[in-house]
């Protein structure tokens, strides 16, 4: 790799470290090609992507973002998950981890947070934009749902009493 294509990989990384609501750095020793390519599927079905790169490079795009503090993280075959979406990258992951031994998550960042491996599981255990926009719209709906209810509970009650008094009238 010459030094153009190196600068090329620190730039695409430098983005990566910018741009992402989630990096996840994993370290994968022992992944056969098929449990990558298995990976790779499973992460751009979450929203994600999966890049494997140099560790130096990535340190050097690392420097000046917020997510600075994963240099550490970076020794030995690292892999970085990453997605827009805050927890997607999480999410499938720590799904993958959970299935395979071999995928070890080191810690990762969110923003300028630094998530150490139990942070990683807690953002992954954290709603996906898709299901807190459902949450919020399930709450809007809810108190209409609750008003019509009321509003047609009365109508309901008198003809229950209707109906009792109207079944005492025949019985006498």
């Amino acid at each position: 790799m010459d030094r153009a294509q190196k600068e090329k990989v620190v730039e695409e990384l430098g983005c990566i470290f910018e741009s992402s609501g989630v990096v996840v750095v994993s370290n994968y020793e022992g992944l056969t090609v098929a449990e990558m390519q298995d990976l790779r599927a499973q992460m751009r079905d979450a929203g994600g992507s999966v890049r494997v790169a140099k560790n130096r490079l990535a340190r050097l795009a690392l420097e000046g973002t917020p997510a600075a503090g994963i240099a550490d993280l970076l020794t030995g075959m690292t892999v970085l998950s990453y997605s827009e979406d805050s927890v997607a990258a999480a999410k499938a992951a720590d799904a993958y981890a959970r299935k395979n031994d071999k995928f070890v998550i080191l810690g990762g960042a969110m923003g300028g947070n630094i998530l150490d491996q139990d942070g990683v599981k807690a953002v992954a255990k954290m709603p996906s934009w898709e299901e807190l926009i459902a949450l919020i719209a399930g709450c809007i709906g809810a108190p209409a749902s609750n008003i019509a209810e009321v509003i047609g509970a009365p109508a309901s009650m008198i003809a229950g009493v209707l109906s009792s008094i109207e079944e005492k009238a025949e019985a006498a």
